[in-house]
């Protein structure tokens, strides 16, 4: 195994660096930025330090192995690990944290200037608020607040339903900052608490990820397995079900061979009964699936058939793996193809790659299913979290102004 890092002015260009050194098959496990030396360093720019993993052609096992009998702590860089750098990750989640904060007081800030500097109205809106019970102030403040939510790509209708629902609670001398209140409570209830990935009664528990492809299935279940490897020392399989895209599964082999887990490609059905029977004294086995498109009735098929085949011998769960950054209408049309399936939990992939967190709002009304895990970058296992209501609620009330 090579691991090496490399420094450039941004993270592709390291990449870049990389690739062209080591080849196309480089693993990035980590980016960070850093200073660069010498007397004049402070009045130079950092630079983007990665730092990447490449297996060599000896160390290659072939496809399909059987488990070993006994394991080694995984082996994971230690760079990957350094307690500075976790701290520093901290703090920008804290930092983040405290920007959407601001963000939300700007927004009632807003709402209360705009009050303040509305002086005039279009003869049907004065009308309007005569026939209302409430004020001239929150009737402004409900179409500015809801025009934000749309803003955010929140959907009509649910943006609809929280002003509704807000109506009904009202009373004439309803103050703005608790009418902003009452819709962040509300809103967070209806998106609940994450349901996370636990140990089940049964051993192993067999996780299906299904989902489009390009979503980031694969690196989504490369963090998962890191974090059950390396922080909770739990016994972690590998498998996969994807054998269209043949780079998806080497890089599914790549990091089973850094964490040092077992890894199979798996071709039918009767496989995976085989994998659980086979791995029936590890804590989890992690499946990643064909991602499909939902007008395809074959795959659509074959997914069901995998799932079916591990009902019976051991605890099963299911997590549709999206993008934040599809459209709703798409994503209404894939949930509804899963949902023919099987029930399943959500996990939402690229969120550093929109402001706009709407659709996780529609979706989960829509489904109904609990939201567990986003992602918000490549870097594994870091760029993963828990899924937190409260933050997602703050940005989707914040102006992205």
């Amino acid at each position: 195994m090579i691991i090496k890092k490399f420094q450039a002015k941004t993270e592709r260009e390291a990449v870049e660096l990389a690739k062209k050194e080591l080849g196309e098959g480089v693993v990035v496990m980590n980016a960070k930025e850093v200073k660069q030396k010498g007397f004049f360093s402070f009045f130079k720019s950092p630079l983007m330090e990665v730092t990447v993993a490449l297996e060599e052609e000896s160390e290659r096992p072939p496809a399909v192995f059987a488990p070993k009998k006994e394991t080694s702590a995984p082996i994971v860089p230690d760079s990957i690990w350094e307690k500075e750098e976790a701290l520093r990750e901290e703090a920008q989640k804290e930092d983040t944290g405290k920007a959407i904060e601001q963000k939300l007081e700007n927004l009632q800030s807003l709402l209360e200037q705009r009050i303040r500097q509305e002086e005039e109205r279009p003869r049907e809106e004065e009308e309007e608020v005569k026939e209302s019970k409430f004020s001239k102030e929150i009737m402004t403040f409900m179409k500015l607040l809801y025009n934000t939510m749309i803003d955010n790509e929140v959907r009509d209708i649910y943006a609809d339903q929280i002003i509704e629902e807000i109506e009904k609670i009202a009373t004439s001398n309803m103050q703005l900052d608790f009418a902003l209140s009452t819709v962040y409570q509300k809103m967070i209830l209806k998106l609940g608490q994450p349901e996370l990935i636990t140990e089940g009664e049964k051993k192993p528990k067999t996780i299906f990820f299904v989902g489009p492809t390009g979503v980031g299935k694969t690196t989504t279940i490369a963090k998962i397995a890191s974090k059950f490897c390396v922080e909770e020392k739990k016994k972690v399989a590998l498998l996969t079900a994807d054998t269209y895209r043949i780079a998806a599964a080497e890089q599914l082999r790549t990091y089973a061979n850094i964490l040092e887990v077992p890894f199979r490609i798996i071709y039918t059905s009767e496989e995976v009964a085989q994998a659980i029977e086979e791995f029936k004294g590890y804590d989890y086995i992690l499946v990643d699936t064909a991602g499909h498109s939902h007008h395809n009735a074959e795959q659509k098929n074959m997914t069901k058939e995998l799932l079916k085949s591990t009902e019976d011998r051991a605890d099963q769960e299911v997590y549709l793996v999206l993008s934040a950054t599809t459209k709703y209408r798409d994503l209404q049309k894939i949930a509804d193809s899963y949902k023919e399936i099987t029930d399943y939990k959500l996990i939402f992939t690229k969120l550093d790659e929109t402001t706009a967190l709407g659709n996780l709002f529609n979706l989960k009304l829509y489904t109904g299913a609990s939201l567990s895990y986003v992602t918000c970058g490549q870097n594994v296992p870091d760029d993963i979290q828990a899924f937190n209501p409260q933050s997602t609620v703050k940005q989707i009330l914040s102006s992205n102004d």
